[in-house]
């Protein structure tokens, strides 16, 4: 007992340090945390699946052979963030849960539409069921701005003694629905962890469901004795999973995610957690304490796993405050978002379908983003993915935040010198907006600050060579990174703009 009551302390330890780090991922404003932690994002389950990283997959699935569902109680923020909420609940009222028999059909049910979501490219669908990227959500919808305002506190209160150790950053909302689906996300999660633990893990959650088809056949397991138990129920009454039926000695492995409370609350000794004993045809005390023993349709079980499984795995720091006023003279408008045919999505999406098939919507990239040129999409298509605007920033050629830190593969990593020479969409020139046009004076900013040199000013009548000078745009050497549409002087709308490309190209 004493040892696995250390293990659990262990698994305490781990899950705190894990969801802490993880969490810290989505707040960081800088980009200089994913260059240490980048690889906590990287072995969760599902962005592993997506990015074929197979050597992640499988040491999941050793890891869960093994130990059981320790994934869901120490690697996956979205479980450790119930355990939190789980635990302020407990001081209300202790030892409160009870056994409940599994809902199958609502686990499997969600299985199914998550898999078939996955294949047909319903992003939106995966986006919202996936575990990892609803946490994601949370943590960048939620607490990212209490994060960000309470570093521009410290900034404030710096400055006025004199010191610049901090900076102030922006704070806006990125998306109404996005940060709708977040905060509905986190209520429902919340009210079902304070009241239940982990419902949610054990209905809805598809990478638990899967997770837990691997844990009934783990090496290592809660194991009741029924020798020593007394039939007190108090393991029954403390496991959240409501996977313990302590009445018949039987523990629900595919439930369990060896959080091992139930062996700190037994106070007969009567559950520990020790290696599985495999024999051909147990006795009946062991048939009672492992309800996956013995089973008779134990090789259809492994088959259906098999099947349902192989489903699964086929299938802002630089930018400087932004000024409202002219000189102090005149109000400057914000800039309004064009009415664009293609949406822009990131370099390295090398597609709008690739984009789709990958992308979970965890708003990482969005998060680490330092132009303020990401935010999720409000489509209902590609709701929560990130899609590129131009109103508060552009996509500098020099900075490749989003392909370091995605961790699915609908961003490829790329250089600063692969970026410079992919095309994610062209400029398109509005006449009736432009400014030497509208208000006959010359500008030029959008030829000035393309980097690629595609925009050249030409007089607007070819025989008048005094004429107004108005840009004309080479759209084979344009990268689409919304240079001249982010600073053309023209309000509220940009007399020049980017539209994306369905498939990005090298040029």
């Amino acid at each position: 007992m004493d040892y696995s009551y250390m293990l659990r302390k262990i698994r305490l330890t781990l899950a705190i340090v894990f969801f802490a780090l993880v969490t810290l991922l989505f707040l960081d404003f800088t980009g200089t945390v994913h260059a240490w932690l980048g690889w906590m994002a990287r072995i969760q389950f599902l962005p592993a699946v997506l990015a074929a990283n197979v050597g992640v997959v499988v040491f999941l699935i050793l890891l869960t052979l093994v130990f059981g569902r320790v994934y869901c109680s120490v690697i996956c923020p979205l479980g450790v963030m119930q355990d939190v909420i789980a635990w302020f609940g407990k001081k209300r009222k202790k030892n409160r849960y009870g056994y409940s028999p599994a809902k199958n059909w609502l686990r499997y049910g969600v299985l199914g539409v998550f898999v078939v979501a996955m294949i047909a490219g319903i992003g939106s669908l995966v986006a919202l069921l996936a575990p990892y990227s609803a946490y994601g959500r949370i943590a960048q919808n939620l607490l990212a701005p209490l994060w960000g305002w309470g570093n521009n506190l410290l900034a404030y209160l710096a400055e006025r003694v004199g010191s610049y150790a901090f900076y102030e950053t922006d704070v806006w909302l990125k998306s109404v629905p996005t940060f709708v689906v977040a905060a509905v996300t986190f209520i429902v999660i919340a009210i079902l962890a304070w009241r239940n633990g982990r419902t949610y893990c054990n209905t809805i959650c598809p990478v638990g469901t899967v997770l837990g088809l691997l844990s009934k056949y783990s090496l290592f397991r809660p194991v009741i004795d029924t020798e020593k138990c007394n039939g007190c129920t108090l393991c029954s009454r403390r496991c959240k999973a409501a996977c313990i039926d302590a009445r018949n000695h039987r523990v629900d492995y595919s439930r369990c995610v060896a959080c091992m409370d139930c062996i700190e609350v037994c106070q007969q000794g009567a559950i520990s957690y020790r290696l599985r004993e495999m024999r051909k045809t147990p006795k009946k005390s062991e048939d009672r304490s492992s309800s996956s023993t013995g089973d008779p349709q134990r090789g259809e079980a492994r088959r259906r796993f098999l099947t349902a499984f192989g489903l699964v795995v086929g299938g802002a720091a630089a930018k400087a405050q932004e000024k409202k006023v002219d000189g102090g003279l005149a109000i400057i408008l914000d800039k309004k978002i064009p009415d664009r045919k293609t949406a822009i999505v990131p370099p390295g999406a090398r597609s709008l379908r690739n984009m789709a098939l990958h992308c979970t919507g965890c708003q990482l990239c969005v998060s680490v983003c330092p132009n303020g040129v990401l935010r999720p999409s409000t489509k209902l298509s590609t709701l929560m993915q990130p899609e590129a605007s131009y109103e508060r920033g552009y996509c500098r050629p020099e900075c490749t935040k989003c392909s370091e830190v995605c961790p699915t593969g609908a961003i490829d990593r790329i250089t600063a010198a692969d970026k410079s020479a992919i095309q994610i969409g062209h400029a398109v020139w509005v006449k009736a907006n432009c400014i030497p046009l509208v208000d006959g004076v010359e500008c030029g900013n959008c030829a000035r600050h393309c980097p690629t040199e595609a925009i050249t000013m030409v007089p607007s009548d070819p025989e008048q060579p005094d004429s107004p000078k108005i840009p004309i745009v080479n759209e084979e050497r344009c990268i689409g990174c919304g240079a001249c549409e982010n600073l053309c002087p023209a309000r509220p709308f940009s007399a020049i703009y980017v539209e994306g490309h369905e498939r990005h190209r090298m040029i």
